[in-house]
């Protein structure tokens, strides 16, 4: 790539099932500490988890419960959660959560001048660091918008422009932005956005699913570097002839 700031490219990374593999332990873990904090058992059940916010899904499981929200008790809930996630995290191994490709093609990212890396999650802040501190990857990382950003996951792009330019990096369109997920959801937050998207299917959607959603490449994993590195090439390119 020319070295031309037009070409500076902002990466968002989801983390579960994108980064990491931790055979289940955040739900666990919050079904855990909802059973702590309100005396529900499985209080989770039918509620889809995958691809949306912490503060969402307990939202919900309140309001399935009949329990009414409040920032006591959702504070009580947080900080359960986040012991519960330490104690299911101490079951693994961290050569079992990482997932292929995901250390080759950060380390790529690092050395380029021109990108950078940062978090799009619906985990909260705290427990997107204990997963990432396990699993050896939360240094690659220099900041991120997080579950309790926004009231969803499609008002997370514009929390993590923000904290980025807070953090030196030039004022960029979306169209130079990607969001990398495993979910029909993290496609939708980048469309809705109008960033770049790249689906990969090790979280639990194959490739054809995710490919209906729209995004503009999916991939089985994150095992071929060059292949992604080349995708993003091509977008940086065409975002920054886009702007003249």
């Amino acid at each position: 790539m020319a070295d031309d700031s037009r070409q500076h490219q902002l990466v968002l990374f989801d983390i579960d099932g994108t980064l990491i593999f931790t055979g289940g332990a955040g739900g666990r873990a919050f079904s855990r500490a909802f059973t702590d904090v309100c005396h529900v058992e499985n209080g989770f059940d039918g509620i889809p988890l995958r691809g949306r916010t912490d503060a969402v899904i307990l939202a919900d499981a309140l309001a399935k419960s009949g329990i009414e929200q409040s920032r006591e008790l959702i504070d009580r809930f947080r900080s359960t959660y986040i012991q519960r996630l330490s104690e299911e995290l101490a079951r693994l191994p961290v050569s079992s959560c990482v997932l292929p490709g995901v250390v080759e093609l950060l380390g790529a990212l690092a050395r380029r001048p021109r990108t950078t890396t940062a978090l799009l999650t619906g985990n909260y802040p705290a427990t997107a660091k204990l997963k990432l501190d396990h699993s050896r990857l939360w240094g690659w990382f220099g900041t991120g918008a997080f579950g309790d950003d926004a009231p969803d996951r499609n008002g997370l792009v514009a929390v993590a422009l923000a904290r980025a330019r807070e953090r030196g990096m030039p004022d960029l369109p979306p169209s130079a932005v990607v969001v990398v997920g495993d979910t029909p959801l993290d496609v939708a937050c980048g469309r809705v956005n109008g960033t770049r998207t790249l689906a990969v299917a090790t979280g639990g959607y194959d490739v054809a699913t995710l490919e209906a959603a729209g995004p503009d490449a999916a991939l089985q994993d994150l095992s071929d570097t060059g292949s992604v590195l080349a995708c993003f090439d091509r977008w940086a390119r065409e975002s920054a002839s886009a702007r003249g």
